[in-house]
């Protein structure tokens, strides 16, 4: 039996402002930066333009926000031009990311940071839904993971005084130097891993986590082993989960997504799987592409989701009526 938790006014409002009727979180990841940077054509000596960079993510909010229960974005390109440019949909959910990109320290020993001069409650002033913090994190990386235990534990914080979602987004890494999160050997690591972050950073008070789906599919293609692998994260988690899709292919997202859902998961979080082809198309075949193909390719992950997902509700029960009586004399 899960721990149920009470949500507080703003944060269920959050949940609900970022997934879909049923409880299920079908949500558009386009909070990347310098990756989208990179995609874009940008190198070491020559940048791309800040106009560019803005253009391409007004594109692809345009065409694809409507089909999400909710969009992330980035307070650098994405979240106010979105706004100020009215491309997006009243109806679609905002979280917007409060971290820097990318990490500091050793491939071995990752760090993340906030964003310099941004923070919880800016991205509530600008009247965004949820907050989406990302940590590199391994539980076995000592002193470093517990670095990374005490941001996340500052975050939650904040964003328990200015009353708003946040959604957590876990990445994992090899803390051996000689073994490569792509190899064999950390493959066999991994679902370990998930499952027992899923365990420990649940308890430290986000509402909904983001996870990578545990199981290597080029390294391992049972696909009851996937099933296994992504229950044990459910048994483990005291919050609701969705997937991460980590650029794989549409095709493999697709089924990790069925498996996930299946086996407990509240839907997903996804970015490359969808718009990534793209991303280097001339504007106006852009827009086409991403209009048709990518717009199919949500929709049928919704399909996917709201048939087999687990609805966030079930983590957290209803408030009772009469505990909110003069309620607001102490919010």
């Amino acid at each position: 039996m899960k721990d149920l938790r009470k949500l507080t006014i703003g944060k269920r409002r959050g949940l609900e402002s970022t997934s879909t009727a049923d409880g299920l979180f079908t949500i558009l990841a386009f909070d990347h930066r310098q990756s989208f940077e990179k995609m874009l054509g940008a190198t070491p000596t020559i940048p791309v333009s800040y106009d560019k960079i803005v253009d391409a993510k007004l594109d692809v909010i345009s065409q694809l926000a409507n089909q999400a229960s909710a969009i992330l974005l980035d307070p650098l390109y994405g979240a106010p031009q979105a706004i100020a440019n009215d491309v997006l949909p009243a109806q679609t959910g905002l979280l917007v990311a409060v971290e820097e990109t990318g990490y500091t320290g050793k491939p071995s020993a990752r760090t993340s940071s906030i964003l310099p001069d941004w923070g919880v409650e800016k991205i509530k002033r600008m009247g965004a839904d949820a907050v989406k913090l990302l940590i590199y994190y391994h539980p076995d990386a000592g002193p470093v993971a517990e670095g990374q235990e005490l941001l996340i534990k500052e975050i939650v914080q904040e964003c328990r005084l200015h009353d708003i979602a946040l959604f957590l987004e876990v990445v994992s890494y090899s803390i051996n130097p000689s073994i490569e999160k792509a190899s064999e050997a950390f493959a066999k690591l991994k679902p370990e891993i998930i499952t027992r972050t899923a365990a420990k950073l649940s308890n430290l008070g986000a509402d909904v986590l983001k996870l990578e789906f545990p199981v290597d599919i080029l390294q391992n293609q049972k696909e009851d082993h996937w099933y296994a692998a992504c229950q044990a994260i459910t048994k483990a988690a005291k919050c609701p989960w969705a997937l991460l899709s980590a650029g794989v292919e549409f095709s493999a997202f697709t089924k990790q997504v069925r498996i996930a859902c299946m086996a407990g998961a509240s839907g997903y979080i996804a970015g490359r799987s969808i718009w990534q082809e793209g991303i280097s198309m001339k504007p106006d075949d852009r827009k086409e592409w991403l209009r048709v193909d990518a717009t199919k390719r949500l929709i049928e992950l919704q399909q996917i989701a709201l048939e087999h997902g687990r609805p966030w509700q079930v983590y957290y029960p209803r408030v009772i009526n009469h505990s909110l009586q003069n309620w607001y004399v102490e919010y």
